[in-house]
């Protein structure tokens, strides 16, 4: 994944093209930034610098032990994003340096900072910022919801996210039995957010096939920690946004709020939200700093629906009738509370804290749904980076607990309204994890990756309404997911890897919840965990001028959670598959294949080509139902591409495309497909580093009619309502000042 800041001066370039292979993650902040120069990675990174007033006796002492030590690694050199003479937060790396610690991992992973999508889009859903990581599948459903799959996760999940873990801050996201929303996710508050796929976030202490992404805030000690921003565009949209931050000597402190409405593309899905997230953080020495975390979120959204395949084609702004006649909605209110203390010692850092979530979600949709969440826990974490015998060694250790509670009422929806209540449960869920991973550098440019996980997750629902049955239940999980890699930094801007890791998912409440007309219910007691066992094979390199990254990776899956009873409503109960294979490339690449077109001095003006490609090859094994029949919900080719000029002055401008080049099954049988379609979008601005950015956007310009995300069931028809219309063709333009 190649997002950056681009200092001055890089040396010329003639044109360049990676192979054809190399289809790749996009260099997207080359879309904004001022210069359009890739610069060199660390890929050997030492721990945290101290700040500048660490006593010199302790300095001195750490240097004469680094001269002691054997052959280092090369680190190359990158800049601050914490500004001239400022000292950074403690527990909030910079982007730079959240760069070179994501790159010791031995897998696929990707850091975005915000400067790649913030000023020059709309930015607007969780797609609008993964939009150029590869493997990483995002399709917008309505509103702010999102169809989120990483290397197949949840593919059968066709409401919340499943499979994929969810942090702000390494402060989870997700509620304690599993699932996620992306309503709470507000694009424009963030300095970067990172990547963490399948068994490569087992430092994070996620453990899913589709690992972990982590959302992380700035901080008051960030440069431009002020700032004020508007956008509006298609479909009524409109969006206020505000920061403040700064920092007073130990103390800092960092807000941001937006309000946002829309009228939607189709008919029943307008929306509105109002987001406010924040830290104060204090500095007990250069060595020492807890932080407090704040986020409250409202939002309000209608839902159009599922519609047929000749619906969604012929007529993609009608809404589904029974969407209309009861008024189905997903309403949220979410107050989040955390802290996270820091202490770093000479080579180890030591961090640990608690939090707390109060969620309401409204959710009138076949049914009246009333639940009301109640998460808390806590976390500690340990990292230590030293030289052992002259090898260097990187232990990281940790514990995470995430408990919580879910008042579940589920009442008739009549027309929009509380009817008779139908069902109702207090359900309760605790998680235990503890995970280790060592790094030991045999040679000082190779390192022998270990690690496991241990999971103790409970389940228990006590059931309150009886006249249907006591639904009553309990269910108990020890789950190890070990770890293995290897790590060779090959120079200082080149790096292959490879890794065998387990993952593990137990299965959510939501997995067996009631659905319309009668439909049959799993216990979620008989529901087994998800177990993957995934082969990863890669290599990155991020030079001047160019960028690329390929990954190829397997996962054979026992039990996984897959959709079943076809029937056509768009909820679904979860049974365990027996056996299926997920497998496939992740590939990226980013050049500058043309430059001093129109300036050819120290800073010339370029072209850079900017593409992310990813194969999916997703597929029953032997299954005593579906044989080998290809798993739905993805289609097997997906292309992001992008043409950019760029100017020394901050101007910028180019066409892009999202290609899907073949249709996908929606359903297990493989009867019903997608079609094929290709997206034509343009952008333009201006962006030069400084205090005032300006962008406006084309998308779909074609006004192509296509489905953007479907639900999946056992078997379809032609007339089985699943699909969900893409937009249609939007402008949309936005002002940023910042200071």
């Amino acid at each position: 994944m190649f997002r950056y800041h681009f200092p001055s001066g890089a040396r010329p370039c003639k044109p360049l093209l990676a192979g054809a292979v190399l289809l790749a993650s996009i260099p997207a902040a080359a879309q904004t930034s001022p210069h359009g120069v890739l610069p060199p990675v660390t890929v050997d990174a030492p721990t945290q610098q101290r700040a500048t007033t660490r006593p010199p006796q302790r300095a001195a002492a750490r240097t004469a032990r680094a001269s002691r030590v054997r052959n280092p690694a090369p680190v190359a050199p990158v800049a601050s994003d914490q500004g001239q003479g400022r000292r950074g937060a403690l527990a909030v790396l910079s982007a730079q340096q959240a760069l070179a610690e994501i790159n010791q991992t031995p897998g696929g992973v990707a850091l975005v900072p915000a400067e790649a999508y913030r000023n020059s889009t709309v930015a607007n859903t969780i797609k609008d910022i993964l939009d150029y990581v590869p493997g990483v599948f995002a399709q917008p459903k309505w509103g702010d919801d999102t169809r989120l799959s990483i290397r197949g996760s949840g593919l059968s999940r066709n409401f919340h996210l499943r499979g994929v873990q969810l942090y702000m801050d390494g402060i989870p996201m997700n509620t304690a039995d599993g699932y996620g929303d992306f309503q709470e996710i507000d694009p424009t508050a963030y300095k970067y957010v990172e990547v963490y796929k399948g068994g490569n976030a087992l430092q994070f202490g996620a453990n899913s096939l589709g690992g972990a992404i982590n959302f992380v805030m700035p901080t008051g000690r960030d440069p431009f920690p002020n700032g004020v921003s508007a956008d509006i565009g298609a479909f009524g949209f409109k969006r206020l946004q505000a920061n403040a931050g700064g920092a007073n000597g130990p103390w800092d402190g960092f807000v941001t709020a937006s309000t946002q409405a829309s009228d939607g593309f189709r008919n029943h899905s307008s929306g509105s939200s109002t987001r406010v997230s924040g830290n104060v953080g204090y500095q007990f020495s250069p060595d020492a700093e807890t932080r407090f975390y704040f986020n409250a979120n409202e939002v309000r959204q209608r839902i159009p629906g599922t519609v047929t395949k000749a619906s969604a084609l012929s007529d993609p702004e009608a809404a589904a009738p029974a969407n209309v006649i009861n008024d189905q909605q997903r309403n949220i209110d979410t107050v989040r509370l955390a802290n996270k203390t820091t202490i770093r010692f000479e080579d180890t850092k030591v961090e640990f804290g608690v939090f707390g979530v109060d969620r309401h979600l409204m959710h009138p949709i076949f049914q009246w749904l009333d639940y009301s969440y109640k998460d808390y826990g806590g976390f500690a974490k340990v990292t230590d980076d030293r030289y052992i015998g002259g090898f260097r060694n990187r232990l990281v250790a940790g514990v995470n607990v995430l408990n919580g509670s879910i008042d579940n009422q589920q009442f008739a929806n009549i027309g929009g309204q509380k009817g008779a209540l139908l069902s109702s449960s207090i359900d309760r869920s605790k998680n235990t994890s503890l995970y280790i991973e060592d790094s030991f550098y045999f040679l000082p440019n190779v390192a022998a990756i270990g690690g496991t996980q241990f999971l103790y997750a409970t389940r228990n629902r006590q059931d309150r309404f009886l006249s249907d049955g006591n639904q009553s239940g309990a269910t108990e999980f020890r789950l190890w997911s070990p770890k293995a890699g290897l790590l060779w930094n090959i120079d200082p801007t080149w790096q292959a890897y490879a890794n065998i890791s387990r993952s593990a998912e137990v299965p959510s409440f939501g997995e067996s919840s009631s659905g319309a007309g009668g439909t049959p219910v799993i216990p979620f007691t008989s529901i087994r965990p998800q177990i993957a066992t995934t082969y990863e094979i890669g290599t990155r390199m991020k030079r001047p001028d160019y960028a690329w990254e390929i990954t190829a990776y397997r996962a054979n899956i026992r039990d996984e959670l897959q959709c079943i009873f076809g029937n056509a409503v768009g909820t679904c109960n979860v049974t365990n598959a027996d056996r299926t294979i997920h497998q496939g490339i992740e590939a990226g690449a980013g050049a500058a294949i043309f430059r001093g077109i129109f300036n050819n001095g120290p800073a010339p003006d370029k072209i850079w080509l900017n593409l992310a490609y990813t194969l999916n090859d997703f597929r029953f094994d032997n299954d005593p139902n579906y044989r080998n029949n290809i798993l739905p919900g993805a289609p097997r080719h997906y292309l992001r591409a992008e043409l950019l000029y760029k100017s020394p002055t901050g101007f910028y401008f180019g066409p892009n495309i999202e290609w899907v080049p073949q249709s996908y099954f929606v359903d297990n049988a493989n009867t019903l497909k997608t079609e094929p379609y290709a997206l034509v979008g343009l952008k333009a601005g201006f962006d030069n580093g400084g205090p005032v950015s300006a962008y406006i956007e084309g998308r779909n310009l074609a006004n192509k009619a296509y489905i953007s995300s479907a639900s999946i069931i056992n078997q379809a028809t032609a007339t089985s309502p699943l699909f969900e219309p893409g937009n249609g063709r939007a402008v949309y333009a936005g002002m940023k000042y910042r200071w």
